[in-house]
């Protein structure tokens, strides 16, 4: 996968490069002067590094001539290469460097993992809460500040670049990608990562956060799974506040709850036992058996059922919404998808 050259070793290059080119001139004004190799060699960096030693030989009139003139052409070119050198070393360059690479090589390796676009505070509350459920994921970002955080925060895997742009997006491994969150604050680039997403990857499950009324229309039409629109989320939650204050913080409290605690969880029952299939939560007694509450469902024509009866039967396509801690929703797990003996 073809990627830009990084800017700092760009510059790198360019210096290295520059030197090499006044080094192979002294080196040839020298030889046609009568100098040795070994001394041409040392003479031209006697010169251009301006040292003041004494020359090889006493120079003639042309000798003079070629000098002073590798001096005025070389000076500026000296110090922008050890300028450059120095500020690759001093301020944190080559470790950046090292650190993008390594980076780049997981990226190569990365599958079934969440693209987030954009880093703001949208962005990184959606990387929070993927972190604390295990979920491999992947910041595209622009700001250098925001990249330099990234780059000081473990095992985060991160593409500097704006994301509106396809070449970056490119990067990011979306058809082995298993969802993307756009959090841009502009719609209009929400927009573009969307159309750009859905025509890499059309089975990629897309959310994007949406600023304008009448957005999120365009931006399902563009191939948006979902569209969230944090000012109004924002409002109803003030309302909600002084309407249901008790409730609102009720169940911030067991969203919010840390791995060891109480959390709310997504089970597909894909993997459910052919024997358990068909049967009734009370016959599995899954509450009994498991002690994790299943407080919902989304049933294969994309209703929900939220506190189904005990006679309600479940079945392969169902997704099931688990209130316990991790230890009873891994049990839960077990018990329907393993064959009774």
């Amino acid at each position: 996968m073809a990627r830009p050259r990084n800017k700092n070793l760009n510059s790198i290059f360019a210096a290295i490069l520059m030197l090499m080119v006044v080094i192979i001139v002294g080196l040839v004004g020298y030889r046609i002067l009568g100098f040795t190799m070994l001394e041409a060699f040392y003479q031209t960096i006697i010169t251009i590094a301006t040292v003041g030693f004494k020359e090889v030989h006493e120079l003639s009139p042309k000798g003079m001539i070629f000098t002073s003139f590798l001096i005025i052409f070389s000076f500026g070119i000296f110090a922008y290469a050890v300028t450059t050198l120095t500020r690759y070393i001093v301020e944190g360059v080559y470790r950046n460097t090292i650190k993008d690479t390594r980076v780049k090589r997981k990226i190569d390796r990365l599958t079934d993992h969440v693209v987030i676009c954009g880093y703001g505070r949208n962005g990184k509350q959606a990387a929070t809460e993927l972190l604390e459920h295990r979920v491999p994921l992947l910041v595209v970002e622009k700001d250098p500040d925001i990249i330099q955080v990234l780059r000081n925060t473990s095992d985060m895997l991160y593409v500097e670049g704006d994301a509106v742009e396809e070449e970056i997006l490119t990067q990011c491994r979306l058809p082995y990608a298993r969802a993307l969150i756009s959090t841009l604050p502009i719609d209009a680039d929400n927009l573009f990562v969307v159309l750009t997403a859905k025509e890499t990857n059309p089975n990629l499950t897309i959310i994007s956060r949406a600023s304008m009324d009448h957005a999120d229309v365009k931006l399902k039409r563009a191939g948006a799974s979902n569209v969230i629109m944090p000012d109004k989320i924002g409002g109803q939650r003030m309302a909600k506040l002084v309407a249901q204050p008790d409730i609102v913080e009720f169940v911030d409290f067991m969203l919010l709850q840390s791995t060891e605690n109480v959390i709310l969880e997504e089970i597909s029952c894909e993997n459910i036992a052919e024997c358990h299939a068909g049967k009734s939560i009370r016959e599995l007694d899954l509450r009994n058996e498991s002690g994790a509450n299943i407080i919902g469902m989304k049933l294969a024509d994309m209703s929900y059922r939220i506190n189904p009866l005990p006679e309600t039967e479940l079945q392969s396509s169902d997704r099931l919404f688990v209130l316990g801690t991790r230890r009873q929703i891994e049990r839960l797990k077990k018990l329907i998808s393993t064959e009774a003996t």
